[in-house]
């Protein structure tokens, strides 16, 4: 994250939030003291923010008279957005790209193709060796899921925390993400349970862990989840552990990736505070 202001004015604040928010400007306030800063949350959109920053300085109420009056001007303003359009700006491009490669899987899975599909995406041939000569099985196993339910409780999770994340922090951020908690996830389950097991549950749970730690006690941040759907969330993992649940569930896949996101997600606190203190000491 980028500080981008620091201001006493409140009203002002309240005024260029909402003005850089409507412009597509992923930005957040919060209270240092008795200052307010504005940060933005996505470093690519750096050199738009500060353009439309010094804009607004520059004419308060006639950069917003404009915005309001390019808004009454667009046609597709007056229009509520699609489901499929609302679907899409919740979501990064590996967000999608990896949605779509779950989906043809599951989707080849239930054809011909599926016993040499699993063969090939599961993690190992063997009971107790690695492919440290096919590395990519590593992360494959997150592809394959075996039923319906596996498959929309994934692939919604995966878009909805996933997506959330790649917006907020780009899409290598995402990448990143998504192979620690996959390897990790993964790993830890074949060596409990060996090769049979598949789903993106692990990197569901890395992500659920990592909006945990950076959102936690900032409500204003794009990741911050409801106490409600924090708590649906874990004692879902418990139930995995008990004989309540009709599926079976790779109950270490899941604890393991959301370890791994409770560590990432730490990392990135870490790193914002660095950036923050630097820029601080910038200033």
């Amino acid at each position: 994250m980028q500080k981008l202001l620091t201001t006493r004015n409140a009203d002002m604040m309240k005024r260029l939030h909402s003005f850089l928010q409507r412009r597509g400007v992923p930005v957040t306030v919060s209270e240092h003291g008795n200052q307010l800063e504005l940060w933005l949350v996505q470093s690519s959109y750096s050199a738009l923010a500060k353009d439309l920053i010094a804009e607004f300085k520059a004419d308060p109420d006639g950069a917003e008279a404009e915005l309001e009056q390019a808004s009454q001007a667009s046609p597709r303003a007056q229009q509520t957005p699609s489901l499929v359009q609302q679907l899409l700006r919740q979501a990064g491009l590996l967000t999608i790209i990896y949605a779509v490669l779950v989906s043809l899987v599951f989707a080849l899975l239930n054809t011909q193709l599926a016993m040499p599909l699993f063969e090939n995406l599961r993690i190992s041939d063997s009971f107790t060796d690695l492919p440290w000569l096919q590395p990519w099985r590593f992360l494959t196993p997150t592809l394959l899921h075996f039923s319906v339910l596996h498959f929309l409780f994934n692939v919604f999770w995966w878009w909805y925390l996933g997506g959330r994340f790649e917006r907020a922090y780009g899409s290598l951020y995402l990448l990143i993400a998504l192979v620690a908690c996959a390897v990790f996830s993964n790993v830890m389950q074949f060596m409990v349970s060996g090769p049979y097991f598949g789903g993106l549950s692990g990197v569901v749970y890395g992500l659920f862990g990592i909006a945990v730690v950076v959102a936690w006690q900032r409500p204003a941040h794009p990741l911050f989840l409801p106490i409600g759907l924090i708590g649906f969330m874990l004692v879902w993992l418990l139930l995995g552990y008990t004989d309540l649940l009709w599926v079976n569930v790779a109950n270490t896949a899941h604890s393991a990736g959301l370890i791994a996101g409770l560590v990432l997600g730490i990392a990135i606190r870490v790193i914002e505070h660095i950036n923050k203190t630097n820029t601080a000491h910038g200033s």
